[in-house]
């Protein structure tokens, strides 16, 4: 058969051109279903579709139009009751599933100081960007790390975990990303809350990242076995210095700038199996090239302001503000400065996407690498 031929034969059986409903077939249909079954050729082009066809939509969630409703849930319920003060960010394409993006959720949660919340943990993964404030801190199996803000935090899935803000704090609000979404649709969720409701630190404050964080040393007697890094803490001074160093020696990417990945540095993977995290750095003036590839993406603006254009919509963002990459979608980003550089953080499903052999990639071949804004 030539592919012309295959083409024209796969395009009937999978968008139904060439089978029609008599009434032979729609009686057929309903004696499947007695026996929950069902013809292939009726839902084939749904279930196997020729390209990525994302649910999710591109989505600008601006800051200063949230900050005020984040900060009035602290008059209105207590870490106590509410288990976590969290304002979601729900996706109009992904509502069905509360995510973000894809299969990802994320969320804006406010604590004031002298606030605790119970230690729990759960299957999800979790990670922390920390958005503003002072005196944020939070515990995994018993490390105690102190938070500032651009600080990236993880609480990886099945350690005991709990947040804080010290007495002498300020009030702090910080992004939550989870893969909730995909350990649902998983059908493996479970939660538990810590038996005595807040862990012991049993060991020296911050300790994870001055074993750690050194970028090319490691612990002579270091012993990790865990599937996540044993960096819990990844601080935003030494990453922003790192993207400025690089950025002196390389041209970066026509796609993404200068873009540098988080990683486990016992092995140079991402920090957790089921989710990925990078900071980007645009120069001033920046415009990148659109790509497109497999995987869900949620960008926070760490520093700086731009635009980025989306399946033909511009986004327009300021520091703090939100906005997801959808799989499959075209993207491209700008640094509206002419003289300050601008920083994107971002969390994604990318160990997964790799892990499962699913990733691609393609360039914009059309108008120079631009995509053409619709109005």
């Amino acid at each position: 058969m030539s592919k012309i031929a295959h083409d024209q034969y796969r395009e009937g059986v999978a968008g139904r051109a060439d089978v029609a409903d008599t009434p032979e077939l729609l009686s057929y249909y309903e004696e499947l279903e007695k026996f929950e079954t069902g013809a292939l050729w009726t839902v084939a082009n749904k279930i196997e579709p020729w390209q990525p066809k994302s649910a999710s939509v591109p989505v600008l969630w601006r800051y200063r139009d949230l900050r005020e409703h984040v900060l009035r849930s602290v008059a209105l319920v207590t870490p106590e009751k509410a288990g976590r003060r969290v304002i979601y960010l729900n996706n109009p394409g992904r509502r069905d599933v509360s995510a973000a993006v894809g299969w990802l959720y994320s969320g804006l949660q406010v604590m004031h100081p002298g606030e605790l919340a119970s230690a729990h943990a759960h299957s999800a993964s979790a990670l922390r960007f920390i958005m503003e404030g002072r005196g944020a801190y939070t515990i995994v199996d018993g490390h105690k790390m102190t938070l500032g803000a651009n600080d990236f935090v993880l609480t990886p899935n099945g350690t005991w975990h709990e947040h804080g803000v010290s007495d002498d704090g300020t009030p702090c609000i910080w992004q939550d990303g989870l893969d909730i979404p995909l350990v649902n649709a998983m059908e493996a969720g479970f939660y538990v809350v810590h038996p005595e409701l807040n862990q012991a630190v049993t060991h020296p404050v911050d300790d994870s990242t001055a074993t750690w964080a050194a970028p090319a040393l490691r612990p002579h007697d270091g012993k990790w076995n865990k599937a996540y890094s044993p960096l819990f803490k990844y601080e935003w001074a030494p990453t922003y210095e790192s993207l400025l160093r690089y950025a002196k020696v390389t041209d970066g990417s026509p796609f993404d700038g200068i873009l540098m990945n988080y990683v486990n540095p016992l092995n140079g993977g991402p920090v957790m199996p089921t989710m990925g995290a990078s900071m980007q750095l645009l120069r001033p003036g920046e415009h990148t090239q659109a790509h497109r590839h497999t995987g869900s993406f949620l960008y926070q603006v760490a520093k700086g302001s731009g635009f980025s254009v989306i399946n033909g919509k511009r986004l327009d963002w300021y520091e703090r503000d939100i906005f997801c990459v959808p799989s499959w979608a075209f993207h491209e980003h700008a640094n509206a400065s002419a003289t300050e550089d601008a920083c994107l953080f971002c969390f994604n499903d990318m160990p997964v996407m790799n892990a499962l052999g699913l990733y691609r990639e393609e360039a914009l071949a059309d108008n120079g690498g631009r995509q053409a804004v619709l109005a």
